[in-house]
């Protein structure tokens, strides 16, 4: 199978599988405990939460561990919320669930919530942040990268204004932390989203960047974990391998962006040429450099797939499921219907090809050619 769906998960990667099996037989203490044992696990969790700092540019200190971005975003929106008891919060109508539900859920306890619009290319206007700020806002939270389209958010621009309005400002960088360039005081963010799966670790880790000064209410509540922003026992086995993947991605993440970029690029090129009515959806920058949303108008993005067991690929985030209704990212853009149910998303890795790019063109063209046909036979 060719695999074309990183943004949906990654694989782990070989040195992040090595790095756990300590953690795995003989190191299996616990972080809190005062003997040998303990102080192991509390020096590996150590290690792993510098190694996360590094690669965002933040303080070790900043750095709370969690199961994944779902948490992480459920703490920083509900955890703001609780604090504050009250007011207004601004989120873009293109966010992952994760960020939407919740936000949802406190528009029913009585929180205001405004959804910012996105332009054709997905963008959050500054503009629209600024006029939706007001005395009562506060929280501000626009992810960094989108994870259908892949565009980029100008967060430095929308940071500014939450800096200026004293508002905390939170970023989904799920999609970006591992793959583009993410420093938090460039971001002008005091909240950042990590998943571990997104970039060559194991699913149920990740982190949430809390700027020195941004309090929450903790979700958990028990000891005094995570400097008593997250309870529970650390998971020294995904925390260490989180911090492996981190320490690789700063290693590497200059040529896999370049390889990343190259190999988007020629699978659109390639695709284009054989579907000259091809449709990117999202911008052509600023972009993830692995990501390619396009729709074939005309076409079903499910049908497509139904008839290519061979091609592992999208119709969207992997979390909405199988069932064939327009993406809210694409309807948000103001993606017509027909282009909308063509679409497919389309997100290469590291271990990606030049050769599986080549053949998943192939695959892709020849199905529609096969479709072509097949309408053909029925208007005949």
């Amino acid at each position: 199978m060719i695999y074309l769906d990183y943004n949906a998960t990654t694989p782990i990667a070989p040195e992040v599988a090595a790095a756990m099996q300590p953690f795995l037989g003989a190191e299996f203490g616990n972080p809190s405990s005062d003997y040998a044992l303990g102080k192991q696990a509390r020096d590996a969790v150590a290690q792993a939460r510098r190694r996360v700092a590094a690669l965002i540019g933040c303080l070790p200190a900043e750095i709370v561990f969690t199961s994944g971005a779902t948490e992480a975003n459920n703490t920083v929106l509900k955890g703001i919320a609780l604090s504050a008891g009250k007011g207004r919060i601004i989120t873009a109508a293109t966010e992952h669930p994760s960020v939407l539900a919740p936000c949802r859920f406190l528009q029913s306890q009585g929180f205001e919530v405004v959804f910012l619009p996105v332009d054709s290319h997905g963008l959050v206007d500054p503009a629209e942040v600024r006029q939706a700020l007001t005395a009562d806002t506060i929280l501000i939270s626009v992810m960094h990268a989108n994870n259908e389209t892949g565009a980029l958010q100008p967060l430095a621009q929308i940071g500014a204004l939450a800096r200026e309005a004293g508002v905390r400002f939170h970023t989904d960088a799920a999609q970006s932390v591992g793959k583009v360039k993410v420093a938090v005081d460039e971001l002008q963010v005091d909240f950042l989203t990590i998943a571990g799966h997104k970039f060559y670790a194991p699913k149920g880790v990740g982190a949430l960047y809390v700027r020195s000064g941004a309090a929450f209410t903790p979700l958990l509540h028990g000891a005094s974990q995570e400097g008593g922003r997250r309870a529970g026992t650390e998971n020294v086995l995904l925390i260490n391998a989180l911090g492996e993947a981190c320490r690789l991605a700063q290693e590497r993440q200059a040529a896999a962006a370049a390889h990343l970029r190259s190999l988007r690029d020629l699978l659109h090129r390639l695709l284009r040429t054989g579907f000259p009515d091809l449709v990117l959806n999202g911008p052509e920058e600023p972009r993830l450099p692995n990501t390619l949303n396009v729709s074939f108008p005309g076409f079903s993005g499910a049908v497509i797939l139904e008839g290519l067991p061979e091609l592992a690929a999208s119709l969207g985030a992997a979390c909405h499921g199988a069932a064939e209704e327009i993406s809210p990212v694409l309807a948000a853009m103001g993606v017509s219907l027909t282009v909308a149910r063509g679409a497919l998303r389309l997100s290469v890795g590291r271990p990606t090809t030049t050769a599986e790019v080549e053949t998943a063109a192939a695959l892709l063209l020849n199905r529609l050619g096969e479709l072509r046909r097949n309408q053909g036979d029925k208007l005949s």
